[in-house]
């Protein structure tokens, strides 16, 4: 549960207020025996909203104490999102022993920042000696995030003021349709939430079991999703290449989804799921093309996935480097087609941005010296150069879905060494800064 590195800045710690209720003071002799907690994600998202989920949480308790024990139980309502924001859970409903009870609102410290004072709701529950008691909270959880993430949290620690360790606990997240690597991100830190380990899915579902554990702040539970209508998309999408396999628009919006939930605002998803969505987004790109090889939005889509691609790969690697010399080939036959178009352009000045050593901006438009010598490849590169199989999708591509076209050949030509028309120029820190500024934008295109 630790912060790992990433590659990725989307937004600051965000916390919604779910979670396990906790006793009105310390010294109970009331355990928790058992918990189950759905988190049912929701795939009619509101407008605004990147995902909200029904909350069903079921409590075991028992007293192992000799006397009744009468006392208020607590549920936090709310907690800073980070933003100094203190947005509430919704249609909260507590029932004990299957029978709706009433809550009252009080105030307490803030469940994850331990300082301001936010809003919990409190009710009163009797706990006869040796006896179980069953307390279910129902309420509706919006998501954090940003487009085309979200995520989902569920605090344990406030469960912490009970008598010993958690028996046990079951964590299930529910999704409107098939749950796969892709759309549940394991392998990598979104930038405000990290996959708790150890889920195992199972058609549309992913479970976790947890055994006897002291609640500390480090077991709240995370969860990083493709957004549910980001996912739908994707859905829609394939759905439309199946039934239209030579259409090539549906394709092109294939790649197009594919590389958006590929991409984070800075950076890429890394792991092998990331890898798969890359490559499908490099295939139906090419579907694309194969079936509108003059179609210049789709040349330049394909240039923007590559070049985002390469930028953020390590250069060291020849993969990269190829990636690099076929983004400058796709965005320079886009420009041939369309060089007026606004889109086309835009991906043109971001790849001149990204590359600013390699391509040269005149008053005529871009040259890209890569294309007119054989760039030096990293050493070494007799297995990258090698062909590689297309990795296996989780989520397949329908089965008309063609053979990826071999790449285009690199020139050939004597190498020679391409030279900056900045360089030596007072020019070169303002473009620097430039460039700066323009990494710092907002990953869009095609």
């Amino acid at each position: 549960m630790a912060p790992s590195a990433v590659r990725a800045d989307i937004a600051p710690p965000s916390f919604p207020p779910g979670s396990n209720p906790g006793p009105e003071t310390e010294g109970t002799q009331v355990r928790m025996m058992a918990e189950t907690v759905v988190i049912d994600v929701l795939g009619n998202t509101l407008s605004g909203s990147l995902g909200r989920a029904k909350v069903t949480a079921d409590f075991t308790m028992h007293n192992l104490g000799s006397a009744v024990e009468s006392m208020g139980v607590r549920f936090p309502i709310s907690s800073n999102n980070g933003f100094g924001e203190y947005p509430e859970i919704k249609d909260l409903q507590v029932f004990v022993n299957n029978q709706s009870v009433a809550t009252r609102r009080i105030s307490e410290v803030d469940p994850m920042w331990g300082s301001d004072a936010v809003p919990w709701a409190e009710f009163k529950v009797n706990f006869p000696p040796n006896e179980d008691v069953n307390i279910r909270v129902t309420y509706t959880l919006e998501g954090m995030g940003e487009y085309p993430y979200v995520a989902f949290f569920y605090i344990f620690h406030t469960g912490a003021g009970w008598q010993g360790t958690i028996g046990s606990a079951d964590l299930i997240v529910r999704l409107p349709y098939e749950a796969n690597p892709h759309n549940v991100i394991f392998e990598d830190q979104i930038g405000w939430s990290s996959t708790t380990p150890g889920g195992v899915i199972d058609g549309r579902e992913v479970r976790w079991h947890f055994e006897d554990f002291e609640p500390e702040q480090s077991n709240d539970f995370q969860l990083s999703l493709v957004m549910p209508t980001a996912w739908q998309k994707v859905l829609d999408e394939q759905a439309n290449v199946q039934k239209n396999p030579n259409d090539g628009e549906a394709w092109g919006r294939l790649g197009k989804i594919y590389k958006e939930i590929q991409f984070y605002r800075r950076g890429f998803r890394a792991g092998a799921s990331g890898d798969e969505l890359y490559q499908l987004s490099i295939d139906a790109y090419e579907k694309a093309l194969t079936l509108k090889p003059d179609d210049a939005l789709w040349h330049a889509g394909l240039a923007d996935l590559l070049a985002v691609h390469a930028y953020y790969e390590d250069f060291a690697y020849a993969e990269a480097t190829l990636d690099k010399l076929r983004a400058m080939q796709e965005i320079n036959r886009a420009l041939e087609l369309a060089p007026n178009d606004p889109k086309v352009k835009e991906i043109a000045e971001k790849i001149y941005y990204l590359f600013i050593e390699s391509v040269e901006q005149t008053d005529n438009g871009y040259i890209f010296h890569w294309l007119t010598a054989t760039p030096e490849l990293p050493m070494p590169t007799l297995a990258t150069l090698e062909p590689t199989s297309i990795p296996q999708a989780t989520t397949p591509l329908p089965a008309t879905a063609t053979a990826v076209p071999e790449k285009e050949a690199i020139p050939t030509s004597t190498p020679t060494t391409a030279k900056n028309p900045l360089c030596g120029s007072v020019l070169f820190i303002p473009l620097v800064l430039i460039v700066v500024a323009v990494r710092k934008r907002r990953y869009s295109g095609l």
